[in-house]
């Protein structure tokens, strides 16, 4: 591909270890503009769009009303005898740049639009981005008698590219999306070009470490959702105590939903989305990848899930991204890993410079 770095300097500290080096380096980043032939450079880096959003909206079950930063298109098939809907995002490359494809899988408490600046910088770098709203998830369908799995959404996220006519294409995956990813890598190996996971939960298996919960038990808790308590979720085990109003901008749709009439219909699949994470590990396969991997991982995120439930001794454990990027390197055969020390859970809102460097270093 014809690109060219231009623009102003980024310095940032790095930490990059590969099974043949593990040394800390000085990045000078140069992310302000990509031009390529036949293609048009932007400003990178920018806030997630909040274009129509507004503070105390109430959204639907699917989000209607809550403007995504790119149009939005729906797949519908059919599943467990029930008729649902995808809703992603198809960016193509701009220009006239025709290159491969990324997927980008977010995480439990996001959606496709969360990737707006990492889906700019793809693009015009020359990349088609496919970023779907997983069954569950955001603007996409929540059938209430679904059985969650990693399986089905990777069957699912499967048949919405071969709808597309993708055959081949680089998966990356955020949070409880790093857990899917790691599932599509391990069911359809021939389909993945690459696996990039940016801080994903599932690297330890939490089923072990707290007392086992119902879907009931999930879900008395998750009516109890408030925009405050997802706000203060957020900043303690995403940010480290941090906030600011791009991570604000971010919970937006969340915390609209809690304030809808069907907010049950969204907690009722929350507690099935927990279900699946705690009762489907994936830390135990992560030995039987045949894919290239690189692991970003920011290490100030503190996230686990079920963690409130542990005993005081077992949370002290748990969520420890210091040690859970390296142990995970150690288990899949050559990955890489990079590690951010002083970013949390969001390398790619929190740090997008470094991010894009990382992403776009590996893609190639």
């Amino acid at each position: 591909m014809c690109r060219q770095w231009s623009g102003d300097a980024y310095t940032g500290h790095m930490n990059i270890q590969t099974p043949l080096r593990n040394v800390h380096v000085n990045l000078l980043l140069l992310i302000t503009g990509i031009m390529l032939g036949g293609c048009t450079a932007r400003q990178v880096g920018a806030s997630p769009s909040s274009a129509g959003h507004a503070l105390g909206v109430a959204y639907d079950s699917e989000g209607t009303g809550y403007d995504y930063p790119y149009p939005v298109e729906y797949f519908e098939f059919e599943s467990q005898r029930s008729d649902v809907r995808m809703a992603y995002l198809d960016i193509a490359p701009e220009g006239d740049c025709r290159g491969r494809t990324v997927v980008l899988l977010h995480g439990k408490n996001f959606g496709a639009f969360s990737w707006e600046t990492t889906i700019e910088s793809l693009s015009r770098a020359g990349y088609r981005v496919i970023a779907p709203d997983q069954i569950g998830f955001a603007k996409s369908s929540k059938p209430a008698g679904y059985q969650y799995s990693f399986q089905q959404l990777a069957a699912n996220t499967r048949a919405l590219l071969d709808s597309l006519g993708i055959e081949q294409s680089v998966i990356v995956g955020h949070s409880m999306g790093g857990m899917l990813a790691t599932r599509y890598a391990l069911l359809y190996p021939e389909a993945t070009e690459k696996l990039l996971l940016v801080n994903p939960i599932g690297l330890e298996d939490y089923g072990a470490m707290i007392p086992a919960r119902t879907p009931d038990e999930w879900y008395a808790g998750e009516l109890k959702q408030t925009p405050e308590r997802i706000k203060a979720y957020q900043r303690k085990f995403y940010y480290d105590g941090a906030w600011s109003p791009e991570y604000e901008a971010l919970t937006e749709l969340a915390s609209g939903m809690t304030r809808h009439e069907e907010f049950p219909i969204v907690a009722w699949t929350s507690a099935l989305v927990y279900d699946m994470i705690v009762t489907q590990p994936v830390v135990h396969d992560f030995d039987r990848l045949q894919v290239p991997v690189r692991l970003v991982i920011g290490m100030r995120d503190r996230t686990a899930v079920g963690k409130p439930l542990a005993s005081p001794e077992v949370q002290a454990t748990m969520g420890d991204y210091t040690q859970l990027g390296k142990i995970t390197q150690a288990a899949i055969h050559g990955a890489e890993l990079i590690e951010f020390p002083s970013i949390g859970h969001c390398p790619q809102i929190e740090a997008f410079p470094l991010w894009n460097k990382a992403l776009l270093e590996f893609v190639e």
